[in-house]
Order: structure tokens, then sequence, then C-alpha cells
């Protein structure tokens, strides 16, 4: 489940992302390949925007309906022109930008490959075809165009350097993962700070075994290295090895004294033994330096409704829907405790509301 919302979040993320490259940067790399050269018809930017290439009067009007977001009409103008004229100098790269925009990977994928024969150093259809390929399931093809732009413009996109990570991931290829989220975040390939960074990328990829062995060996590195013990006890938690979490992360607040979410992991690892005391002592210091996130408060209502202490419990979950009022689980333990409180209708709402959002997360697809 992580997984998929964290992949759909990607989605949304690159879907106008294009090919942002601040070509600018290459203005003092003479040795740079040059991007888009004028038998690319001056293609814009796959966020809309015109590209620092020549205009092109025969795709203006293309480029206008991408900006305005009319995917179809865009397309089916640039294949007006190509039932005209197949052979348009940029016209496999304007429809590679145009498929790419509407989410069309596939086909963007076989416009963008076209561009790319026609003007090898096309560096903005490259990146795109890098993208498509990840966003259609491809990691391995993927790949060899991500590494080709990384080379062309090392620090010209971050976006598309993060993607390069996850591929080497999906295609367990670990170390050079680690590699690619090391030059992202300006760190040494070998050092602590670069293993702490892909466990916890691979966590969100669901590679659990892989992030615990690389957060195991950040935290043999150095052992008093921020975060390292917080995502141990995660793992922990996830695998239900409840002493080794409140060990790991009671390591962690001793390092970390400020970072609320300790707490909070802290708090949920009691709640499991049914040390409520202790759980709620440890929530409210999660909210007293955290008072945005809506785990605490959750996990504080359920913690008091297990004390028998109702009316206290929906004070909490009350302000977590307050927050979020989307999330079925807070609207199930609020019936819960309104049941609990003999408040039958107001049970009978909330756990009806509870319904219906789960129907609704589980027919997205």
């Amino acid at each position: 489940m992580l997984k998929f919302y964290f992949r759909c979040a990607i989605c949304l993320l690159l879907i106008g992302l294009g090919s942002s490259l601040a070509f600018a940067q290459t203005a003092n790399k003479p040795n740079a390949p040059t991007p888009n050269s004028p038998n690319s018809a001056g293609a814009g930017s796959a966020d809309g925007s015109e590209s620092s290439q020549p205009s092109s009067p025969a795709f203006d009007t293309a480029r206008k309906l991408l900006r305005e977001g009319k995917f179809d009409d865009a397309i089916t103008a640039l294949e007006d022109l190509q039932a005209k004229n197949p052979a348009m100098p940029g016209l496999a790269h304007e429809l590679g930008v145009a498929y790419y925009k509407k989410g069309d990977y596939l086909k963007a994928i076989a416009a963008l490959q076209k561009a790319q024969t026609e003007n090898p150093q096309d560096a903005e259809a490259t990146q795109l075809l890098g993208l498509s390929a990840y966003l259609s399931g491809r990691p391995n093809e993927a790949i060899p165009a991500l590494e080709k732009v990384q080379t062309w413009f090392p620090n010209a996109n971050v976006d598309a350097a993060y993607i390069l990570g996850v591929c080497y991931i999906q295609t367990k290829d670990y170390p050079k993962a680690r590699g690619a989220f090391a030059k992202m975040f300006d760190v040494a390939p070998d050092s602590a700070a670069s293993y702490l960074f892909t466990a916890r990328m691979l966590l969100r990829q669901d590679f659990g075994p892989v992030a615990e062995e690389y957060a195991q060996k950040a935290a043999s590195l150095d052992p008093k290295m921020p975060l390292v013990h917080y995502l141990l006890g995660e793992l922990d938690l996830y695998h239900s090895k409840i002493p080794e979490a409140i060990d790991e992360l009671q390591k962690e607040l001793a390092l970390n004294p400020g970072y609320a979410p300790a707490y909070y992991k802290l708090a949920d690892a009691y709640s499991r033994v049914q040390k409520f005391d202790d759980a709620e002592k440890l929530l409210q210091r999660s909210i007293w330096l955290d008072a945005t996130s809506t785990g605490p408060y959750i996990l504080m209502g359920k913690v008091l409704q297990k004390k028998g202490e109702s009316e206290l419990a929906v004070r909490a979950l009350q302000r977590a829907l307050a927050m979020d009022p989307n999330n079925p689980v807070t609207h199930h333990l609020l019936g819960q405790a309104y049941r609990d409180m003999g408040r039958n209708e107001d049970a009978a709402r909330e756990l009806s509301a509870a319904g219906q959002l789960e129907d609704r997360q589980n027919a997205k697809p």
C-alpha cells in the first residue's frame, strides 16, 4: 500500500515536470552537447513553456494548446502536420512531449525514440524518454536515458536524479542506487549518510529487508547519526518486534530528543504491549513538539479509549478529524468512542462515514 501511494505521488510530480533542465548551466561548459539543435525545430519544454530553442511557427498552435492543457487537441494538430509532412524536423520531439503531457507514455516512448534518432543531442527527448519508460513500468529501459542526461547536466534536474535512483532500486542495483542518492544529497557514496538515505528510499519502495541491511550499515558506520535508530525502530515495529523497536527508538531519543515522530513511534510500541500510561505521556510530548501531524492525535484517541476515557478520546479524534476529514480510521475510532458513551446516533454517523471512505479508497485504481 505504501508503495502504491508513493508511486501515485511521484506520477503526479512527474506529469508536467518535463525537461526543466536549466540549459543555462551549459553556457560555461563548452564540451557539453548542445541541447536540441536547430533540427529539433525549437521544441517547447514539457511543462508547456517555451524552451530556449528557436521558435517554429509550424508548432506554435500545438504548443499553445499544450500550455492550455488541451493535450488531445495538441496531438491532433501535430498528427495533421505529420500527415502532410512525415519527415518534418522536430515533429517527433513535439509529439513525444505532447504524449508525455497527456500521460500516454508508450506512445511518448515511440515518438521520443524517433526524436533521438533524428537528433542524438536532444537532451529534452532523452530525459522524457527515461521518465516515460519509468512511468510505464520499464526501469531497465529508463536507466540508460536518465544516466545520459545526468552525464550531460549533472546538476540540472534533481527529480530525474531521484527517479534514476528509484530505477536502480527496482532493478536491484543497490550500490548504484546508493551512489545516485549520495550525489543528490551531496554526501560521500560510502558514508553513513548515504546508507541512511538509501535505506529510507528502499523502505518507500517496499524493499524492507535490504532497507534494514542498509540502516544497520549506517548505524555501524556512525552509531550517533540522527534518524538511524528511528528507521531501525520503524522496521522493528513493522515486523512486530516490540522490545527491539523500543530499544532503537529510545536510542534515537537519547541522540535526538527534539524529534517528535520518535515519541510517536515509541508510544505506538508501548501501546502494543498495553503500556497505555507511558504511551499517553509520549504522545503528549510528540504533540507538544509538533501539533500539525494527525498520527499522534489518532493514536492518542485510541489509547485514551483503551483507558476508558472516552470523552478525552473524542476530543483527540475530533482534532485529528478537523485536520484530515477524509481519514476512515479516525471516523471509525470516533464511532467506537461515541458508542462507548451511548451516543448511538453519532456513532452510526461516524461508522457510516468510515465505511464510505474505505469503499471510495478501495475503488481507486
